[in-house]
């Protein structure tokens, strides 16, 4: 049991990383990352409706219906959702108003949804709660190391702290939607050429 639990667990973390091995959930992916703070923060949400949402999934898959099944995932993803969006809201309101619409979105990410859809409702909850907190953390780690590149080469720094000098230019053009894809695209291909060897 333990090791089918780590195996699940570690799948998230290289094997199946949702954004460069899945390419899943791209859209906050690309539209948040503009900062290792967002990134990071949409990353955690993201996890934390993961995990909630895996669990109960499973713990619900006897009762819910085959023929309903989507309808009760999506209620499922938007209860944990809107935990999400009140808790941030009420302790974490700046990084909430730069998420912004990102955060309700989670609703209809296809991690979340793929997840529920493809692992939780076929397996037990442990294991559904190793698998999302795996994709999670994947999912964060990815978007951290996608607004660290983009914000250092953006804007010079790293969590609002300077990394260059007074004399660097910063490559605005990397926390600028183009930028996004551009980097995305890099690595996507890093991760490929990884992932060969």
């Amino acid at each position: 049991m333990a090791q089918s639990m780590v195996k699940e667990f570690t799948k998230g973390l290289w094997a199946e990383l949702p954004p460069f091995r899945l390419v899943l959930g791209l859209c906050p992916v690309l539209a948040v990352t503009k900062s290792v703070e967002n990134g990071i923060g949409m990353g955690v949400a993201t996890t934390f409706v993961l995990v909630c949402s895996n669990l109960l999934v499973s713990l619900l898959r006897n009762i819910i219906p085959v023929k309903v099944r989507i309808a009760c995932f999506i209620v499922i993803i938007a209860t944990f959702v809107t935990v999400v969006e009140l808790v941030m809201q009420a302790y974490t309101y700046p990084l909430f108003l730069k998420l912004g619409i990102f955060i309700p979105l989670i609703v209809v990410n296809c991690i979340v949804l793929g997840r529920a859809e493809a692992f939780a409702f076929k397996n037990s909850p442990t294991l559904s709660i190793a698998d999302g907190l795996g994709m999670g953390i994947g999912f964060t780690l990815s978007l951290g190391a996608l607004g660290a590149i983009r914000e250092c080469l953006g804007n010079g720094t790293i969590l609002g702290n300077t990394v260059f000098g007074p004399g660097f230019q910063p490559f605005t053009f990397m926390v600028e939607a183009p930028g996004a894809f551009v980097c995305l695209g890099l690595m996507l291909c890093l991760m490929n050429l990884i992932g060969k060897k």
